[in-house]
């Protein structure tokens, strides 16, 4: 038995993006509506199972109902860009789910939806239609059921006609009555002045239409009856503006919405193009699009040759050999197990040279009889080229073997030759190249709880093919690099900086567990605490991490305004509170509850689980080929994230102290590194002049946008004047920064407009990159890293307009990005040069991290910032500052 489902795109999608906070992949696409659309979405598949589904868009602004009323959806505001340019997105990802979508100018998705329906009356078809407008509920019938979105998009409320006559006391076409009474302030459709839905409902029970109303005013009384009268052509108009029209002219049929479910690889590829791990995780669509294991593994024509003994020493020196004389023509990989190399488990090493491939697995790499393989891997001298190798160095290394003389990553190269790629799987990357395809490790080894290391002939197999795809793909991207300009970018700066945080990686930083346990105290006793002045306020005690019990105190005891409901009672999120701290009290102190639980147990006890036995330090790991900008990542555990802007989180540094009796703990930050990135390459005059006479940036800008001198910017103005300088550097909005300043959007676009005029530089370089970008399809940094920008031509203005919000602040913050790297490889060449004992620890942000010795901190509190300021040359000075203490929170 068929069932429809019809979905109001624009509708759902708008919700969603208010409802989701805000999200983002790693080329920075807004990403919070299509993945609240796609939730709901994947929700009414599983629930409803549907055979026939369509999501119906707007097609433009004007609409056939603008004849009448050029005022129809007047009101509205401009679609912030960070939603608009989430529609294509949107929309290529229902193709990737096999679901229709229709537009059509002239109409809206409303009356597409309205046609559909009656077209389900007539061929008595079950059909429930999502939406967020209850201007839907005419469309109810014994067919038809309306689902209004409430709460964002987190639950539903269904409508049949007999539910719209509990809820209203009307028919579903009595909805277009209703509307034509009270009109509808979001449509900007007037109605009547003054009658609300209770009046209005009150009216159609009496009298049952608008033109009812209209017959019989002379039952109306006073000012109602003054105003009906006067308005009488506008409650006819908003009743016609209100009706749906079910007669659009189609281009497509009912086989055409039909639904024959998604296939899981192309999901698969979209999914993770979004960076939607947890739906992949959710479908378990990890393997998808990958051959079976062995049938891939021996699809490769590869002679493979398995080193196991000391009786394979004749096969280890061949190897060794092949090597040698291969040079650069080679391919190594090592299979280390699990996402954290400080955890992960190797299984061996595979070499391919030639068309054969030598794999020696970790047991026998560990034996005396493979002593010389292990000082060739440890010979810096010896180039290789590896797949991950970052992540090689630091497993091999707490496996007890040296890594060294990385040469070539192609999964670094890949990364660098794309950003915006985010699946850089050897798969993936052979795929890129036309290369024989090589299997995902899910179909090798399994998933979850079905993972298993296959047997040996299949796990050799699988490394040999991984090797042999490592020396081919070394060929095909260096001479990449080289076409590009990048070699300097690739060979100088990541290459090596890969094996500088191997270095810090394995070095990791001490933590003083007494010191984070004595916090984790004190934070318990600011709990107690709390939690006793908040059972006070409330006069009672409960359990204030329960949502249902604080929304029992807060609004029912206390009589706080409701602010928004959910399917389980009142809602207590964050932005509920925050609405909520000016009314009592009490609000503050549960925000701050809630604020020293994260710390407690996010960081207190999570950097515990952290410390390693062995060593007592902290040793986190950082991604390279994540951020499309170029910036750094740090995982298990993130130590960029350490929240410093409230004390109790600062207080966390505390513990993080020098590995060595009497050293001391230095940091060097940069000071407003994009701002003067952005002085550089705008060549803004006035930006440069504040940098050049080392003044307060935000302090200038407020001056110069304000008209003021500088004793007249107060703190209001400089915290404007900070927020939309930093908001051009990230391509913020009106809206972006309406929200970061708590105005509208018309003052926030009047700010910016005030700023461009201003710094007229900024606005040319603007102007000048966009073009730039059109003509040559990417935009560069300084150093020559690359995004690449096809959208920029797209006809679809949403996508267009990221593409250009991306090519104006790529280069800002790509350059920030390479700067820091390139003071981290200027740093560690220093150190070594000078023979000092002084060692980089972390890189957070724009800090630089250093345990030192006492007897060279004066030296280093010159050297570093000298190094780091130094590290490239701009038109503007670049500028670090230094603090030391015996901890990292006394060195800031």
């Amino acid at each position: 038995m068929d069932k429809w489902i019809l979905i109001d795109g624009n509708s759902i999608a708008n919700r969603a993006f208010y409802a989701m906070p805000p999200l983002t992949n790693s080329a920075g696409l807004h990403t919070n509506a299509v993945f609240g659309f796609t939730t709901m979405l994947l929700r009414l598949l599983e629930e409803e199972k549907p055979t026939h589904v369509l999501v119906a868009f707007d097609a433009g602004k004007v609409v056939f109902r603008h004849e009448g009323y050029t005022e129809y959806k007047g009101g509205r505001a401009k679609t912030p860009p960070e939603l608009s340019e989430q529609f294509p997105v949107m929309k290529d990802l229902l193709k990737a789910f096999g679901i229709s979508q229709f537009e059509l100018s002239g109409y809206e998705a409303d009356d597409i939806i309205g046609t559909l329906t009656r077209m389900a009356d007539e061929q008595n078809v079950q059909t429930l239609v999502v939406t967020g407008d209850k201007d839907m509920l005419q469309l109810a019938s014994d067919n038809v059921t309306i689902a209004i979105t409430r709460k964002g998009i987190s639950e539903v409320e269904q409508f049949s006609p007999a539910a719209i006559d509990e809820k209203y006391g009307l028919k579903p076409m009595q909805i277009i009555d209703l509307k034509g009474l009270m009109g509808d302030a979001s449509d900007n459709i007037p109605g009547i002045p003054g009658v609300g839905e209770k009046t209005a409902l009150k009216m159609l029970h009496e009298f049952g239409s608008v033109e009812e109303v209209l017959a019989n005013t002379d039952s109306l009384k006073g000012k109602m009856k003054e105003k009906v009268e006067t308005h009488k052509d506008d409650a006819i108009m908003s009743k016609k503006l209100a009706t749906i029209f079910r007669e659009v002219p189609l281009e497509h049929g009912v086989d055409d919405i039909r639904y024959d479910g998604y296939q899981p690889a192309v999901l698969a590829d979209a999914f993770r193009k979004l960076e939607f791990k947890s739906l992949i995780e959710r479908l378990d669509l990890s393997g998808e699009g990958a051959d079976s294991g062995e049938e891939a593994a021996l699809a490769v024509e590869l002679n493979v040759v398995v080193i196991e003994s000391d009786n394979d020493g004749e096969a280890l020196q061949t190897m060794l050999s092949a090597l040698q004389e291969a040079g650069a023509d080679h391919g190594l990989y090592v299979e280390a197990i699990g996402e954290n190399p400080h955890q992960a488990v190797v299984l061996g090493l595979a070499a391919a040279v030639g068309d054969t491939a030598y794999v020696v697995p970790i047991a026998a790499l560990q034996q005396p009889f493979a002593a010389e393989l292990r000082s060739w891997l440890a010979d810096e001298d010896k180039p290789k080229n590896g797949f991950d190798t970052h992540k090689i160095e630091l497993a091999l290394g707490w496996s007890g073997i040296e890594w060294k003389g990385a040469a070539f990553d192609v999964q670094l190269a890949a990364y660098l030759l794309d950003p915006t790629d985010t699946n850089l799987t050897l798969n993936a990357l052979c795929d890129r190249y036309g290369q024989a395809s090589v299997p995902l490790d899910e179909a090798v080894y399994g998933k979850g709880a079905k993972f298993k290391v296959p047997d040996t002939e299949l796990l050799y197999r699988h490394l040999a093919v991984k090797a042999d795809a490592v020396r081919k793909l070394t060929a095909l991207e260096s001479a990449d690099l080289e076409k590009r300009g990048m070699n300097k970018l690739f060979y100088e700066l990541e290459q090596p900086l890969s094996v500088i945080l191997a270095g810090m990686e394995r070095q990791g930083i001490e933590v003083e567990k007494a010191e984070l346990e004595r916090l984790g105290s004190e934070l318990e006793s600011k709990l107690t605490s709390a939690v006793s002045e908040i059972h006070r306020l409330a006069g009672m005690e409960f359990n204030i991490g329960s949502p249902k019990q604080l929304g029992e105190v807060l609004f029912e005891m206390l009589g706080l305004p409701v602010q928004k409901k959910t399917k389980t009672g009142y809602s207590t999120d964050a932005e509920v509170l925050e609405k909520l701290a000016p009314y009592h009290e009490i609000v503050p102190l549960i925000l701050h509850y809630r604020t020293l639980s994260k710390l407690q147990s996010t960081y207190i006890e999570g950097l515990l689980k952290e410390i390693r036995q062995e060593t007592g330090k902290i040793h986190t790991y950082y991604r390279q080929t994540i951020a499309a900008t170029g910036r750094l990542s740090s995982q298990f555990p993130n130590l960029q994230n350490i929240p410093i802007r409230l004390e109790e989180g600062r207080q966390i540094r505390k513990a993080f102290v020098p590995s060595e009796p009497g050293w001391y703990i230095l940091a060097a930050d940069y000071s407003q590194i994009e701002l003067r990135v952005l002085a550089h390459i705008s060549g803004d005059e006035r930006l440069k002049e504040a940098f050049i006479h080392d003044m307060d940036i935000h302090t200038k800008t407020a001056m110069d946008v304000f008209g003021v001198s500088a004793d007249q910017v107060d703190a209001n103005m400089r915290r404007s004047a900070k927020a939309v300088n930093f908001g051009i550097v990230y391509g913020i909005s009106d809206f972006g920064l309406s929200q970061n300043l708590n105005i509208t959007r018309k003052e926030a676009a009047k700010f910016i407009e005030q700023y461009f005029e201003v710094f007229q530089g900024v606005r040319k370089y603007m102007d000048d990159i966009v073009m730039q970008a059109r003509r040559d399809g990417f935009v560069t940094t300084l150093l020559e890293r690359r995004r690449y920008l096809p959208e920029i031509k797209a006809s679809n203005f949403n996508l267009r307009s990221f593409a250009e919000r991306t090519a104006m602040n790529t280069p800002i913050q790509g350059t920030a990005a390479d700067i820091i790297k390139l003071a981290m490889v200027r740093m560690d060449e220093t150190l070594r040069e000078r023979g000092l004992k002084s060692r980089m620890l972390l890189q957070v942000h724009d800090e630089l991290v250093f345990e030192v010795p006492e007897e060279e901190l004066e030296l280093m509190k010159e050297l570093v910032p000298s190094v780091m300021a130094g590290a490239l040359q701009l038109d503007v000075p670049l500028k670090a500052d230094v603090n030391y203490g015996v901890n990292w929170y006394e060195a800031k």
